[in-house]
């Protein structure tokens, strides 16, 4: 596996490859990361990642600095599994040597809507530095994960919107055995809020299936949900019902005919703040 700090380096690595498969991550890879690799390697050849924490998508009372950075272990896990041929992990000064003054704004009625709300500006700096890395790498494919289920929709879209020659694959949210969805910031989770942890999936299939159940009063789901974390000590954001298709809210004629639904959440747990989401 080549490893790589510079965009120049980079280019010069993946000359005349037109098949490249792309992963960008954060670092502190997991069991799900590597997930993504293998599906990459089904799609493209050769594979790249990336390693790179993006000051641009935390806000200024965010974990940017606390956000955990494992680049040898990162390293060491990728070259185990084999499925990475370079690995692109530039500094800040590479990806941005300059102020940041151009940035992607994704529609507001898209990016600034569940996490849009909650974390303002989040989405700009998504889609601001995806859109740099897939014009470092020029990939033909590129793997996100359904766990950040409006990023994947509003990077997708982005594709669209600019023409890119980039497809957008799916990979299914990987979980632990008790349900939670693996994420980089589970390991700030006491042993006691590890514990209680796959709850917040548990709520999520719970209001699920009373809508696969025939139920149809979103809001009281919506709020029951929310009452039940509320009182086992979680801080919850959201817990929202919405179309699959465009993160909207479903009207009764939706619910009629069968919609594709999506139920996603996010709450806090002590200091660690989680995410989910099931299909319906």
């Amino acid at each position: 596996m080549k490893i790589v700090r510079s965009v120049h380096e980079l280019r010069d690595h993946l000359h005349g490859q037109n098949r490249i498969a792309f992963v960008p991550t954060m670092g502190n890879l997991h069991a799900a990361h590597l997930s993504l690799m293998r599906l990459a390697r089904r799609h493209g050849d050769p594979v790249v990642a990336s390693v790179f924490v993006n000051r641009l998508q935390f806000g200024p009372a965010e974990d940017f600095d606390r956000y955990p950075r494992t680049l040898q272990e990162d390293i060491d896990k990728l070259q185990a599994d084999g499925q990475v041929y370079v690995l692109f992990a530039p500094t800040e000064a590479e990806m941005y040597p300059e102020p940041q003054n151009y940035r992607v704004n994704p529609p507001t009625d898209l990016g600034d809507i569940l996490e849009g709300q909650f974390r303002p500006g989040f989405f700009v700096g998504v889609t601001t530095v995806v859109l740099k890395l897939f014009s470092c790498v020029q990939p033909k494919v590129a793997v996100f994960g359904k766990k950040d289920y409006q990023q994947l929709m509003i990077v997708r879209n982005m594709c669209l919107q600019f023409c890119l020659p980039t497809e957008i694959i799916a990979h299914e949210t990987v979980r632990e055995p008790d349900g939670l969805a693996m994420s980089s910031r589970n390991r700030f989770l006491s042993d006691t809020e590890r514990r209680l942890a796959p709850q917040l999936f548990q709520e999520l299939s719970h209001l699920k299936n009373r809508l696969q159940g025939g139920e149809r009063n979103l809001v009281t789901l919506e709020q029951q949900a929310v009452r039940a974390l509320a009182g086992a000590g979680w801080k919850p954001d959201y817990m929202a019902v919405r179309r699959q298709a465009d993160l909207k809210l479903p009207t009764p004629a939706d619910l009629e005919a069968g919609e594709p639904l999506v139920v996603l959440a996010a709450a806090q747990l002590g200091s660690t703040r989680l995410i989910d989401n099931v299909e319906v």
